[in-house]
């Protein structure tokens, strides 16, 4: 992953799924919905996640549970919160960003600040994605 280029990521993309160099995903949405659409891409497509590469916006605390537990090993991202570090050092993911910056200003972040557990993690998100549906 070092020597590759950054992969592009147009306007007003937030998020593209590659297969090698073919786009295989894409999306326009905000916040967590495109990850949470990929969840059900990777169960419709039976593509291996380990086999792709993410390329992200922004990824804060939040997306790097939700990247980890999609099984995706390799992330690129526009901006990067360094509280994601932690948790994608955590599950392995190889990541390069263009930008590092403190913190995302949402409130998933702060409510993850304190856990690197995956299934806490994802419950809170489970949770936080019903209320947001209404």
């Amino acid at each position: 992953m070092q020597g590759e280029p950054f992969l592009d990521l147009p306007t007003p993309l937030t998020l593209r799924l590659y297969a090698g160099t073919e786009v295989i995903f894409s999306s326009e949405k905000h916040w967590l919905h495109p990850l949470f659409d990929l969840d059900g891409f990777f169960a419709q497509s039976g593509r291996d996640p380990a086999l792709t590469c993410l390329v992200d916006r922004v990824t804060g605390r939040a997306a790097a549970f939700l990247v980890a537990r999609l099984g995706i090993r390799s992330l690129q991202t526009m901006v990067l919160s360094r509280r994601a570090r932690p948790v994608l050092e955590q599950y392995g993911i190889q990541c390069r960003c263009r930008e590092e910056i403190d913190r995302v200003a949402c409130a998933t972040e702060d409510l993850l600040a304190d856990t690197l557990d995956l299934d806490a993690a994802w419950a809170l998100l489970q949770d936080r994605r019903s209320r947001a549906r209404g």
